[in-house]
């Protein structure tokens, strides 16, 4: 069983950048797939990013390509979201979720979830 905490959401201007991360528990951390999801208000929680076991492929929605890099240290059992170049609409609440089968855009396909944290971007 994995435990997820993210942190580093907060307030920045179109065009800056954050970097969330993602804590796990448990030593099993590298048997799972990563992935990032964000859900903004009266939207469906949509898939962000994703990241196999090994860290050896990446995925990523059309809407952050470029912009956005997903990473992990399985060591430090994190994993990370590098965003730049924020725009407005990235707004949402960003959730880390690991998959005991493979990376995957639906949600319903991951096992664990953290708690969230709020990314807000200002025009």
């Amino acid at each position: 069983q994995a435990q997820l905490v993210e942190s580093g959401g907060g307030l920045v201007q179109a065009g800056g950048s954050l970097r969330l991360s993602c804590a796990a528990s448990g030593r099993t951390f590298s048997t799972y797939a990563m992935g990032w999801f964000r859900q903004a208000p009266g939207k469906e929680r949509a898939f962000v990013a994703g990241i196999t076991r090994s860290g050896s492929r990446t995925y990523y929605a059309d809407s952050v390509k470029g912009r956005f890099t997903i990473s992990r240290d399985n060591i430090k059992n994190t994993v990370c979201l590098q965003m730049n170049s924020l725009k407005p609409e990235d707004t949402a609440v960003y959730y880390c979720a690991a998959a005991s089968t493979s990376t995957d855009v639906f949600p319903y396909k991951y096992d664990y979830w953290g708690q969230g944290t709020q990314v807000t971007v200002s025009s």
